[in-house]
């Protein structure tokens, strides 16, 4: 499950649609081991393509470089479709790199509302998983018990 606060859902759908009729994309940080989200990092797409995305390589080393120095690791990679469902396409599950992430899909192509989704992706294998939109982490449901986590 991804537990994801409800700022970083909106900054990812208004990168989707500023970025409409191209496809958005841009991971967002978390403390090592932690697998939540915390810090939202837009990227440009290199592609500049409604139908593909592809990081810059340039900005993904300096961002990449940058987690390493925060000992941060890419928690959620998002990027959007601008004209069909929130579903990895062959290619999205081809180039996904990151066993341990969320690849989370914005799809735009309603103009009145967007349709979130979160999905693993390893080996090839797509698993959708459920979306828990939270205000604060803090009050979270962590497990199996109702304990709140402390940030």
């Amino acid at each position: 499950m991804l537990v994801i606060r409800r700022d970083l859902v909106d900054a990812m759908v208004a990168h989707a649609r500023r970025d409409h009729p191209d496809e958005a994309c841009g991971i967002i940080a978390g403390p090592e081991g932690s697998d939540r989200p915390e810090r939202f990092i837009p990227m440009d797409n290199a592609e500049r393509s409604p139908t593909f995305y592809r990081f810059d390589a340039a900005e993904q080393f300096k961002v990449w470089r940058e987690m390493d120095r925060n000992d941060e690791v890419p928690v959620v990679v998002y990027h959007s479709h601008t004209a069909t469902e929130a579903y990895p396409s062959r290619t999205d599950v081809a180039y996904a790199g990151e066993p341990d992430a969320h690849y989370v899909l914005v799809s735009t192509r309603d103009p009145e509302q967007h349709e979130l989704r979160s999905y693993r992706i390893v080996d090839g294998v797509v698993t959708e998983e459920p979306v828990e939109v939270v205000e604060s982490y803090m009050f979270a449901h962590t497990g199996s018990d109702d304990t709140p986590d402390c940030p």
